[in-house]
């Protein structure tokens, strides 16, 4: 406990999934935590539950693909709590459409959303984390910004993006003390993948393919994302973190 006290910490995408899971392991490790979403409502209730566990939060709605947007929220957020340490670009969707398949709105979305709000993401929270003297960016990509898979050219062409940009931001912003690492989650309980593990042919499919033999909870990825965004892991830096259970290993 109290590995990030008297830090303030920014996730995106906070109301559901791991997102909600990194926001309250956070709060429970003492950080001030700016939970933001499009999902207002489970957005409000992940802060109250973080405010009833002793923990604080407030909620901020965000759009991570709008410009104007994440300079309202990190204005918001530097008002609120004087600066930010931490940035968790974990807000995402997912497309599941071959290539030929995806029309050109799809791929505009999806690329705005997992890509483009990364960037903007990196870009915005400078000014907040030179009060801090430096900071945290944990980016969140995936196994499939590592390797290809069927019918998800969009998706694995947004994360293999987040992979390269981060590498770029880190580089771009070791000059503000700023580390930029990313996280490569595979297949996870979640929302997005519900589908998949409610089908009990698809996920002893999947969980065929992973060493360990089962999908990850979101709180097992949540305690990566919380070693990049301590001080615990200040010699790292452009890494990639992969937590897949040994899906890519073989």
């Amino acid at each position: 406990m109290g590995r990030l006290d008297n830090k303030v910490a920014l996730v995106t995408g906070a109301a559901l999934g791991m997102g909600r899971a990194h926001a309250r392991l956070f709060a429970d490790e003492g950080a001030k935590v700016i939970v933001t979403d499009v999902n207002e409502e489970a957005g409000r209730e992940n802060v109250e539950n973080i405010t009833q566990s002793g923990g604080e939060a407030i909620f901020l709605k965000h759009d991570v693909a709008s410009e104007s947007d994440w300079k309202q929220v990190v204005d918001k957020a530097v008002e609120t709590y004087g600066k930010i340490d931490i940035l968790v670009n974990n807000a995402g969707i997912l497309l599941s459409k071959s290539l030929e398949d995806t029309s050109v709105d799809e791929w505009d979305q999806v690329m705005d959303i997992n890509l483009k709000g990364v960037f903007l993401g990196c870009r915005e929270i400078i000014p907040a984390m030179n009060k801090a003297g430096g900071g945290s960016i944990v980016n969140i990509s995936s196994i499939y910004g590592l390797i290809g898979a069927p019918d998800c050219a969009a998706y694995e062409a947004s994360k293999g993006g987040v992979r390269l940009l981060t590498k770029a931001a880190a580089v771009d912003l070791i000059k503000h003390n700023i580390r930029v690492n990313s996280i490569h989650p595979g297949m996870i309980k979640t929302e997005m993948t519900k589908g998949l593990a409610d089908i009990p042919e698809a996920a002893a499919g999947i969980a065929a393919k992973v060493l360990i033999g089962r999908m990850a909870e979101p709180e097992e990825v949540s305690k990566a994302v919380l070693f990049l965004a301590s001080d615990e892991s200040s010699y790292v830096h452009g890494s990639e973190l992969v937590v897949d259970g040994g899906y890519t290993t073989v």
